[in-house]
């Protein structure tokens, strides 16, 4: 049946009037921001459904398979004993950037086969599937269009373990949004899918790919498709690809972080990493953030989080130091591993501390984390001249402190929760939504300090700043309740446009969590993160800097930035082949002859003498003449007549 009235549920459940118009942003009732929540219904197509009918009483019709949850608070329908065919997305929920998962089943009819739907596909706020990646391919950066292939061979290995590796040889199941490639589904292999079949896969479009990598890519896919090259070959040549046209990007941020205990505790046992607090000449900042919430004891939690931020500090500022005196290259699962090492170290000193005071069970403290890393490496770019910086991000997570990425058009969660309800759902146990009903749903399931460092399991992924945007990390006091998800284009998105400062921002931000939530501390770091064009970037130097505020380096007479510097030197000498690559510097471009010089500068003071004074005559000839008849004999005859 169709509806005449496009309607969707209030979820909040003390709504005494819970009907609104679909395309109101707050409910008309009590405010509550609206839920539009649009789900992928796998294999509906062959139903032949019409826009406007309603599925199961809840389900707007958008298109055949893209349908509407007009009733978001209502758990959907699950069965007990959960199909196999389901089994890949439960294990592959940590890859929610870019997979779906189960959000539960319905039929049209009784006796009906049961009708998968998945919540987290590449659906708009407006309905409607984000562009594939072939349909904006060729308009994309260098940059862009080999971040996309990094990310596909990223989700290769573990999509190939569950036998849905063909999901990425599908360019249509290919969707982007933004810098983020993001699946529509998971496809079952019929056979056993191969890197040659990827390099088929990726054959066109490299063929249009832009010209600055246009040719190594090339290569990579003739490697490829021969088979004579393993996943690590393959994987290690296009990471080089990548950070080569990345490090040609000049980058800023700029950052500031605050922490408040919160209405309703009397201690904050939150920490966070810069705050107005740090020395302004700490030589981290900008390139470490850090977020953390401290759990369990008398004045556990506060210990923990802050001997979690210094230790933390000290691991990575001896990271940052061994990545710089590298020569080569240093991969990104190397660099992987060496966080969760150090990450490792710092909950041991929290477990050590733990143990001397013989705290057990509930008074073990312990802390979340989340930590952001931009490390530099000094890099040959595409255009042949080295860079100092590839832009390249390293996020890790403990915990249920988060991390959001977000930009001018939209709000990406990029990291999972470590709770029970995840768990559940990657043991093959229950579906997410499911999950989160259980009492202890969203319990910790990890936090640095409760067990020994070989039990802890971080989330470390890395991330190409190529886009300007807000990296946002905060502790669960902001992001509960999903405030991030509804309020991001009024808080954050006027950083994105300049309009407030990271500061301003995150001041705001608090309040909004004192005002929503308020039961718990609050902590927020906001970076932003800015791409400048080449252009910008030679006619501002300002503008490439690494600047920040409150808490870190301000710089009052701004002195280049090392990847500014490098595009500087670009243009002295990007005629200069460069003998070797791994060692030689790029060599800037003597000055010409002086005597050549000054003579281009006689002759332009000349032309511009006679410009101005033909201008002065055309406008005031006669105030011109007087003029001239007070100068000397010898140069009154440059005056033109009157």
């Amino acid at each position: 049946m169709i509806s005449t009235q496009r309607i969707v549920y209030c979820t909040n459940p003390h709504c005494t009037d819970p009907v609104n118009t679909v395309g109101n942003r707050l409910c008309a009732n009590c405010f509550t921001p609206i839920v539009y929540r649009y789900v992928w219904a796998v294999d509906s197509k062959k139903y032949n459904l019409e826009p406007g009918e309603k599925v199961a009483s809840r389900y707007e019709v958008i298109s055949p398979q893209i349908w509407l949850d007009t009733q978001p608070i209502v758990i959907p329908e699950s069965q007990e004993k959960l199909p196999t065919n389901i089994l890949p997305y439960l294990r592959l929920h940590q890859y929610q950037l870019h997979i779906p998962h189960v959000y539960g089943f319905t039929q049209l009819h009784q006796d009906e086969d049961n009708i998968l739907l998945l919540e987290n596909a590449p659906i708009n706020d407006k309905g409607s599937l984000h562009p594939a990646i072939t349909d904006v391919w060729e308009h994309s950066t260098a940059v862009r269009q080999v971040y996309w292939l990094w990310q596909i061979l990223e989700l290769w290995k573990p999509l190939s373990d569950l036998g849905v590796a063909g999901s990425l040889l599908v360019p249509e199941n290919l969707r982007v949004q933004g810098w983020c490639v993001r699946l529509v589904e998971l496809i079952e292999n019929k056979t056993v899918s191969s890197l040659q079949q990827l390099g088929e896969c990726w054959r066109p479009i490299v063929a249009i790919s832009h010209t600055k990598v246009n040719s190594p890519l090339k290569k990579l896919v003739k490697q490829m498709c021969s088979g004579v090259v393993d996943f690590d070959a393959i994987e290690a040549r296009l990471n080089q690809i990548l950070l080569s046209a990345s490090a040609e990007l000049p980058l800023t941020l700029r950052t500031f972080g605050i922490t408040d205990k919160g209405q309703q505790l009397t201690r904050n046992e939150d920490n966070c990493f810069p705050t107005i607090a740090d020395s302004k000449e700490d030589s981290l900042i900008p390139k470490i953030s850090l977020v953390c919430d401290g759990i369990g004891g008398h004045e556990g939690g506060e210990v923990a989080s802050s001997l979690t931020v210094q230790s933390a500090k000290l691991q990575i500022k001896a990271l940052l130091t061994e990545v710089a005196q590298q020569s080569e290259i240093v991969s990104p699962n190397l660099i992987k591993q060496q966080i969760e090492a150090s990450l490792r170290v710092v909950n041991n000193l929290i477990c050590n501390a733990n143990n001397q005071q013989k705290r057990e069970k509930r008074e073990r403290m312990a802390t979340t984390l989340v930590m952001s890393v931009q490390i530099p490496q000094s890099i040959i770019t595409t255009a042949n001249w080295r860079s100092e910086n590839a832009c390249e991000l390293y996020l890790a997570s403990v915990g249920d402190s988060r991390a959001y990425w977000i930009t001018r058009n939209y709000c990406q969660l990029l990291t999972v929760d470590d709770d029970v309800a995840k768990r559940e759902v990657l043991q093959g146990r229950s579906l997410y939504r499911k999950a989160l009903q259980r009492p202890d749903g969203t319990a910790l399931t990890q936090a640095l300090g409760t067990k020994e460092g070989e039990f802890l399991h971080p989330q470390v992924r890395r991330f190409i700043l190529e886009e300007d945007g807000i990296l946002l990390l905060c502790s669960d006091g902001l992001s509960d309740n999903n405030l991030i998800e509804h309020y991001w284009r009024d808080y954050i998105l006027p950083v994105v446009t300049g309009d407030i400062s990271p500061q301003e921002a995150a001041d705001s931000l608090i309040k909004l969590a004192n005002q929503k939530n308020g039961h718990d501390n609050i902590s927020v770091v906001i970076t932003h993160c800015r791409v400048i064009p080449d252009y910008l970037a030679i006619v501002s130097p300002k503008a490439s800097e690494i600047e920040v505020v409150e808490g870190e380096i301000s710089q009052e007479e701004p002195e280049l930035a090392e990847s500014s510097q490098a595009l500087l030197d670009l243009r002295l000498s990007e005629d200069e082949p460069v003998a070797n690559k791994a060692s030689t510097p790029v060599k800037k471009r003597q000055l010409r002859n002086p005597i050549v010089l000054l003579a281009g500068l006689l002759l332009f003071l000349l032309v511009g003498t006679a410009v101005g004074l033909l201008a002065w005559w055309l406008i005031q000839p006669k105030s011109l003449n007087d003029t001239c008849k007070k100068l000397p004999q010898e140069v009154q005859g440059i005056c033109p007549p009157y």
